[in-house]
């Protein structure tokens, strides 16, 4: 029989709780990792925000700044830095907009975390607090929310200007936001609207102010044959997704042609193979034929271009296979697959089908579809490509602002001053509170300052100085003061337009919250045997 000492029972003791540092270390090295990305984007938050130039492994060059794109291109390593990147990409989808803000909100949440998880707070009580404090931020966000009228037009142009005003392309805001407005409320149908419905084509040449809203189709292609004219009215037109070139033999296979009258026979029977799609498109009645884009031989060759120009039928090949959704509903017109189903009755009509000369792009103007009054077509015009990128992508976000206010017509005030509100009301509210929810929900409170903080930092005023004013105008009643980073004071930002929608900030006080009670609740990384 055998004994155990006191020393060697322990001993054992303390080997099996050696490990009790680790979570903490796992935390914290979390925290560290997910605030750098925060911080990374930080300067680019707001009007004065500067901006990032992204180079790609091949030699792309992006600049932008805004939050989804510059995280999505950055090359991130670390699991929790990953969590705030995916943070990103939920914000761009749920709203659209206020993808930096909602990576910065989440890093100061962290931030404030982290001092708590120092105090010898528990993470878990942390956690169900932060997510009670985001559940009352949502309701007091409620409460100042400015219900929003759809038929005021002007309203929703402030909202879309506002998003815009951050942006590399804000100087053309006055263009851009009408545009974004109108394509919007056109889509939009049951409190929704369908971003896909909007076709954003971006053609190089010209400058942004020669940017245009189209109704019907538009196609970024030229006509590919030459039929004696550059338009074609009173059109019909028909969409096929199958090739007007001979059919080739599968991969393995081949043919060989011993002598030449054999070879005059292949060539007679392609001639009478290709007459005969071009025969029956002309008896349908078809004079412009789309055929969409084929990855296995040529859709078109230089014999059907030839009989295609006889029989003076208009054709625009590669329509690209995704796009194919979008022809159907601007047309009203639906996919041909094989040539025994293309009938009269599966093409469409419009007025007028032109090439337009200077931009290299076909219009389809006055379609008779029903469904086409659901479709908007936006042809963005840009010096170079790096503008005509940043400028789609500053559109996007202005159609994400407009939807956002026709799922929810409700605006707030921008410029901090939103932060400040809340950030005053729930510390009020945290005083109502006993033990460590109230600890929580002023940590909570006070990490919301750092998007006029940033926002200050950016602009290059004081920001200790701007915050303290921000919260003596709001503690006195003047709940819309925010930062005015145009003048360098802070004003009354409802007068200076300075709105975005409800839904923008419920999104990212949602979204930012849970991102961090997630990385709360992890202790340990385990890896995974390859």
């Amino acid at each position: 029989m055998t004994t155990t000492t006191p020393a060697v029972a322990s001993r054992a003791n303390e080997k099996s709780f050696k490990d009790k540092e680790k979570p903490t270390e796992i935390r914290s090295s979390n925290i560290i990792a997910a605030k750098a990305v925060s911080d990374a984007i930080r300067t680019s938050l707001g009007p004065k925000g500067m901006d990032k130039m992204i180079e790609a492994a091949n030699g792309d060059v992006t600049i932008t700044n805004d939050g989804a794109t510059i995280l999505k291109q950055m090359q991130v390593l670390h699991p929790a830095a990953k969590m705030l990147v995916e943070l990103s990409k939920a914000q761009d989808v749920e709203a659209g907009d206020g993808t930096t803000s909602v990576v910065v909100l989440a890093g100061s949440l962290l931030d404030a975390a982290d001092k708590l998880l120092k105090r010898g707070i528990h993470p878990s009580a942390i956690s169900d607090s932060f997510q009670r404090a985001a559940s009352k931020c949502i309701e007091i966000l409620e409460s100042l929310a400015i219900p929003v009228n759809l038929e005021d037009r002007d309203t929703l142009i402030k909202a879309a200007a506002t998003s815009l005003n951050s942006k590399v392309v804000s100087q053309h805001s006055s263009l851009l936001a009408p545009i974004a407005v109108d394509a919007v409320l056109k889509v939009s149908e049951n409190n929704n609207a369908d971003l896909r419905d909007v076709k954003i084509i971006k053609k190089l040449g010209g400058t942004l102010d020669d940017t245009q809203m189209f109704d019907g189709l538009v196609l970024p292609q030229k006509f590919a044959n030459d039929f004696g004219s550059k338009k074609v009215e009173k059109a019909k037109i028909g969409l096929i997704q199958f090739c007007v070139s001979p059919p080739k033999t599968d991969m393995d296979n081949q043919v060989v042609i011993s002598d030449y009258t054999q070879m005059d026979r292949i060539l007679r029977e392609e001639r009478l193979y290709i007459l005969n799609i071009v025969k029956q498109v002309k008896k349908a009645g078809c004079n412009v034929l789309l055929i969409q884009k084929s990855i296995l031989r040529d859709a078109l060759n230089e014999m059907a271009i030839h009989f295609f120009n006889k029989a003076k039928i208009a054709v625009v090949r590669d329509v690209e296979r995704e796009d194919i959704e979008f022809v159907c509903k601007a047309l009203g017109c639906r996919p041909i697959a094989s040539l025994d189903h293309f009938v009269p009755e599966a093409l469409a009509s419009a007025d007028l089908v032109e090439e337009v000369p200077d931009a290299k792009f076909i219009r389809f103007s006055g379609v008779s579809a029903p469904s086409s009054s659901g479709t908007v077509n936006v042809v963005i015009r840009g010096s170079n490509k790096l503008v005509l990128e940043e400028a789609d992508r500053s559109l996007h976000d202005a159609l994400c602002v407009i939807r956002c206010l026709v799922i929810k017509p409700a605006l707030i005030t921008g410029g901090g001053s939103l932060e400040i509100e809340l950030s005053q009301k729930l510390a009020e509210y945290s005083r109502s509170l006993v033990g460590l929810d109230g600890i929580c929900f002023r940590a909570f409170a006070d990490a919301l300052e750092i998007i006029p903080y940033t926002l200050a930092e950016n602009a290059g005023l004081n920001p200790i100085a701007t915050v303290t004013e921000l919260r003596n105008r709001h503690a006195n009643g003047s709940k819309y003061a925010g930062i005015n980073v145009r003048l360098g004071t802070v004003t009354d930002i409802l007068a200076e337009n300075v709105i975005q929608p409800l839904q923008v900030s419920i999104s990212a006080i949602n979204l930012a919250s849970e991102t961090v009670r997630s990385l709360l609740k992890i202790d340990d990384i385990v890896h995974t045997v390859r």
